[in-house]
């Protein structure tokens, strides 16, 4: 099976918005350019765990034009872009293995058809990819000479299977980018976010009491972005040194029980499971909205919703209204999933195209450097975080200081003071 997408006659509406979010997308434009003439990733086989978007599209496209043979299956089962998935089969040629709504037999199905294809690189938004490999063994896995892994709870994940010695091939963790966690993590998630909220719901934002459970880079950008269209913000932390910065960026801080009382939205980024559970939604108040940006869809206790609950229905599309056996009315968004990507379209094209320019430079490093790498997890090396930001500040038109030899020699000596 080359594909198993939900309808090829799709693909016209997929080009179009592929080619609508290339414009937005210069520096991954570029890479794809050069390595057009180039092939520095002739023959390799990559197998991709991401989120079938637009944007995801021009970054399989920008390895296929450097030579590499890609196949493709979704990181979430709600946040396919199933015309997407159809123009990259047919206008294309790459393996598109996704369909929005998928089950989770379904989803896991998928993974398995990329992993036959004997990958040497992979890469994961998450990291089930490389958990399957890892599981299932085998000669597969023995073939791979690294991965990327593009999201903070997939980073955790495999500096826990590193740290057991269970990691068997190294990984580059993109996330921890500068040009990836401070401008993908804090504005796009922050943006798209709060645009999939309001996508499904219609809300007004103002004058709402918004509680941002966790504040690490995606908990920052979603409460700058809510207080920004005039919501009341509060935080909840378990890092009293986060907890602390959030209080000085001017946000109450308080705990999970006492702002399950107070809020009317609740946002979940903490890549924990069970972060909101039963005690929290009997305090909650009538009306109260649910929904997640962290990756997996376990930071809000489902089981516990619907143990307290005496009835469930669709309230609206990704909307779910659970009547508590108090009376009071919850409305769950996206089955908790990546609101985001369930209820809109995922981070904007400007700040992945920083995103996936780093995937597509861990790539090419990978192939060349894999074999002196250990079977650990990697940061992005400095000149490709660098490289990334001054092409991106080349694309916006944009120039910066540069230190002149006499500072050069200052900031390398130790003699001149005062």
């Amino acid at each position: 099976m080359d594909h198993h997408i939900k309808d090829i006659e799709l693909a016209p509406a997929g080009k179009k918005k592929i080619e609508w979010v290339r414009r937005e997308m210069p520096v991954l434009s570029g890479i794809a350019a050069q390595w057009k003439k180039d092939k520095p990733l002739e023959g390799v086989q990559i197998a991709a765990c991401l989120h079938v978007t637009s944007e995801t599209a021009v970054l399989m496209i920008t390895l296929k034009e450097g030579g590499a043979n890609v196949a493709l299956c979704a990181s979430n089962p709600l946040s396919t872009q199933d015309e997407v998935a159809a123009s990259l089969v047919k206008d294309f040629g790459i393996n598109v293995f996704a369909i929005c709504g998928e089950d989770r037999e379904t989803y896991y199905q998928h993974i398995d058809e990329v992993l036959e294809r004997n990958p040497q690189i992979t890469m994961d938004d998450g990291a089930d990819l490389v958990s399957t490999l890892h599981q299932k063994g085998g000669s597969r896995i023995s073939q791979v000479i690294g991965g990327t892994e593009e999201t903070t709870t997939g980073v955790v994940r495999l500096k826990s299977m590193a740290k057991a010695g269970q990691l068997r091939y190294p990984v580059i963790a993109v996330n921890d980018a500068d040009t990836k966690h401070l401008f993908d993590n804090r504005y796009g998630t922050g943006q798209s976010t709060l645009e999939g909220i309001l996508r499904a719901t219609h809300i007004l934002l103002s004058g709402k009491k918004v509680v941002v459970v966790g504040y690490g880079w995606c908990g920052r950008g979603i409460a700058m972005r809510a207080r920004g269209m005039g919501a009341r913000v509060g935080i909840v932390e378990i890092n009293p040194v986060k907890a602390l910065e959030a209080l000085m960026d001017g946000y109450e801080v308080m705990s999970m029980l006492d702002a399950a009382a107070w809020g009317d939205l609740f946002i979940t980024v903490t890549g924990n499971i069970s972060v909101i559970r039963k005690e929290h939604f009997l305090q909650m108040n009538d009306g109260t909205i649910l929904c997640n940006s962290g990756h997996f869809n376990v930071e809000i206790d489902r089981d516990d919703l619907e143990s307290v609950s005496v009835n469930r229905r669709e309230a609206q599309p990704l909307v779910e209204e659970f009547t508590l056996s108090n009376g009071k009315k919850l409305f769950f968004l996206a089955e908790g999933r990546l609101v985001n990507l369930a209820c809109a379209e995922g981070h904007p094209p400007t700040v992945m195209d920083m995103s996936f320019a780093n995937q597509a430079l861990s790539v090419k490093f990978l192939k060349e450097q894999a074999s002196s790498l250990e079977n650990q997890v990697y940061k992005v090396p400095d000149d490709i975080d660098m490289n990334v930001a001054h092409l991106k500040l080349s694309s916006l038109s944009i120039k910066i200081e540069e230190l002149t030899p006499r500072q050069k020699k200052y900031l390398a000596s130790w003699e001149e003071g005062t």
